[in-house]
């Protein structure tokens, strides 16, 4: 369940109409779980979760996401977690940005950073779903395997009909292989 307005360009600054700072990229901490609930909300394209889901995200799964920071404020975010039942490959649950940081490619740096981190460790596949109105997210990920000459294969995985209530189907984006990158360079 994605969500932003990503943009690709590849330089340092920070995106959209906010203050010039350095973008920073790193692992999330707990303190940081309500500035990714916050994010969520003002998106208003994700499912939000639980507050305390949020804090518990930061917390249990830090090594498999990042958060994106201008001036120490987060103003964006990506959470994903390896699938039990294929160690090879992370699923990325949510990626967002701040509305003041759009436009400047943080989803994409955000993306790239994470993969980078895990591939080290013998993650080999992404996995995330994308409903089939989200053209910016679907975007943002074709970007992601084209830049990683990666092979992009979609599937319907839920359908309208799974949903309790009056959510589109889900259809999951597989990406990779990826290459194999040196720890060093990984930044593991």
């Amino acid at each position: 369940m994605t969500g932003d307005k990503p943009s690709h360009n590849g330089d340092k600054r920070n995106g959209g109409s906010g203050s010039a700072g350095r973008l920073e990229i790193e692992a999330p901490v707990v303190a940081d779980g309500p500035e990714l609930h916050r994010i969520t909300v003002d998106s208003r394209v994700l499912d939000v979760n639980s507050s305390y889901s949020y804090l518990l995200w930061c917390r249990d799964f830090a090594q498999t996401s990042a958060v994106a920071r201008v001036d120490g404020a987060v103003v964006g975010f990506v959470t994903g977690y390896v699938r039990p039942d294929a160690p090879d490959t992370i699923v990325v649950w949510q990626i967002a940005v701040d509305a003041s940081q759009r436009g400047g490619g943080v989803a994409g740096k955000l993306l790239a950073h994470l993969v980078d981190r895990v591939v080290p460790r013998g993650i080999r596949y992404l996995e995330t779903t994308i409903t089939p109105d989200n053209a910016a997210s679907i975007r943002l990920f074709s970007a992601l395997a084209r830049d990683r000459d990666a092979e992009l294969v979609r599937s319907e995985l839920f359908t309208a009909d799974m949903f309790p209530d009056a959510h589109l189907g889900e259809d999951l984006y597989r990406i990779g292989p990826f290459a194999a990158v040196p720890a060093a360079a990984g930044g593991a």
